[in-house]
């Protein structure tokens, strides 16, 4: 029976051969209008004519990787796999062997096989230590490696990041190995040439190319989110295989798909260079990745949000809350404070902040910059060392009337809590997606625990002509920010 989500219209798939889909995405349309015309400088395209050199040089680097796991039987593997619209002849033949191997070699032996995930990676040092994607070996109970030449090596998995997608492993040989080097994925630029070498669909050494389509991705695959967007084509099996620049230097470490079916339509994402590189040396240096910890809870800074502050535009990190015995608190961290800047890098959006903090040095003090009540403050918090465990602990709170017109608001309040009883629809608050049973935390980052607090600092926006309230809110344990319109 067909798996009803493989037919889905745009599906989101990781690359390995057991991968599922995880997400959805709409379909892009043409946009209509007047033809614009700009003079630009005429620039060589700089992408080799003949990658044939690069390729002698750096394939032998780049391994197929097999992952069985005997306690999943090929029974298990969803039906359907086997693509339509095959083509005839050799070739539709080769395919149809591949997905019957998968899947246990037909019904007298589907129950008996174990299943067996294939991937690709990369040698970077030549002891053995090799690069792949953590959802290629995940779970496995046995790990191969078969280089270029035909050889055959059992691995050992060093450690894995799962955050990011990341694995390590380590293959144990009589000599020397061929390797691939790093390069520097922050220099890449859209439109620049790139390719990429794999197994896909078990293929070892199929060789890809294309461009950069775009930078710094958020695909909601982790925390850590900063793919490499590219059109070279990546399939099933390329997953932990490497992304070359023009010089054959690895940019990026190939992870994700969007696709309708599985195949390549030309969107591809890979892990940049300059994040994978140090999780990859700490992972094989210690078996695990250390990240940095703030302590906060924050979101992005939207266009509303922006105007309810009196900010210039939409631009750093708003801190919804601190929590308890954390740097941030300890360094005078505030709900509503908006971090604009961290250590030498600027902060334009939570998956920045994210990432300065995860590579800050544990035990240091860090320069934050931070806008408060009109004025720009420095903070110096102490880095601490992210545990797995580290969770936000909030306290859920309970529920006579109260209407305000200028927010479309009914709020109930009992004890030190405001609760939003009723929202008129036709209301900006509706707009803004507020909620019945949503608390009230702050209005204009002042905390509020009355309603006739609630009230004043809706009047206080109206003096001062603003057009909406900045209200912090508590739901399901969590606080945000919303600006909610004045009517």
């Amino acid at each position: 029976m067909r798996n009803s989500a493989r037919y889905a219209a745009v599906r989101r798939m990781l690359l390995g051969t057991t991968a599922a889909a995880i997400g959805a995405v709409g379909m892009l349309m043409p946009l209509q209008g007047t033809a614009q015309t700009a003079t630009v400088a005429p620039i060589a395209w700089t992408q080799p004519a003949n990658l044939a050199d690069l390729i002698e040089v750096v394939s032998p680097a780049v391994v197929k990787i097999t992952a069985t796991h005997t306690n999943k039987m090929a029974g298990n593997m969803p039906q359907g796999m086997l693509p339509d619209n095959l083509p005839e002849g050799p070739m539709g033949e080769m395919f149809k062997r591949f997905f019957d191997e998968q899947q246990g070699g037909g019904k007298q032996f589907r129950n008996s096989q174990p299943m067996q995930a294939l991937g690709s990676g990369f040698i970077v040092d030549d002891s053995g230590i090799i690069v792949t994607n953590n959802h290629v070996v995940a779970d496995a109970d046995k790990l191969s490696v078969t280089l270029k030449d035909g050889r055959e090596f059992t691995a050992k998995l060093l450690g894995v990041d799962p955050k990011t997608d990341l694995a390590v492993l380590k293959i144990d040989t009589d000599g020397k190995l061929p390797t691939v080097s790093w390069g520097n994925s922050e220099k890449l630029r859209v439109g620049d040439p790139v390719f990429a070498v794999g197994a896909p669909f078990g293929l070892t050494g199929s060789v890809t190319s294309g461009i950069v389509s775009a930078r710094g991705r958020d695909i909601g695959a982790g925390p850590y989110d900063d793919f490499i967007q590219v059109d070279a084509p990546i399939n099933k099996g390329n997953s932990g295989g490497p992304l070359f620049d023009a010089q054959g230097n690895v940019v990026g470490v190939n992870t994700a798909i969007y696709s309708p079916s599985g195949g390549s339509v030309g969107i591809g994402f890979s892990i940049p260079a300059d994040l994978a590189k140090s999780i990859v040396s700490e992972i094989a240096t210690d078996g695990q990745v250390e990240r940095g910890w703030l302590g906060v809870s924050i979101q992005n800074i939207t266009n509303d949000i922006a105007e309810s502050l009196g900010l210039d535009k939409a631009k750093g990190v708003i801190v919804d809350s601190v929590q308890d015995n954390s740097p941030a608190k300890e360094a005078g961290v505030k709900s509503g404070d908006v971090i604009i800047g961290f250590g030498d890098k600027e902060i334009n959006d939570v998956g920045d902040l994210t990432l300065a903090v995860a590579d800050a040095e544990i035990g240091q003090n860090a320069e934050m910059k931070v806008y408060r009540a009109g004025k720009t403050v420095t903070l110096e918090p102490k880095i601490a060392k992210l545990k797995m465990d580290t969770t936000t602990a909030f306290a859920q709170q309970a529920q006579p009337e109260m209407n305000f017109d200028a927010m479309g608001l009914g709020l109930q309040a009992e004890g030190d809590s405001v609760v939003i009883t009723s929202i008129d629809p036709e209301s900006g608050a509706a707009e803004a997606g507020i909620q019945e049973g949503d608390i009230i935390i702050s209005v204009n980052q002042k905390p509020v625990t009355s309603l006739s607090e609630v009230d004043d600092a809706v009047e206080q926006a109206k003096e001062a002509g603003r057009p909406s309230v900045l209200a912090q809110i508590e739901r399901d344990g969590t606080h945000r920010f919303v600006a909610i319109p004045l009517s």
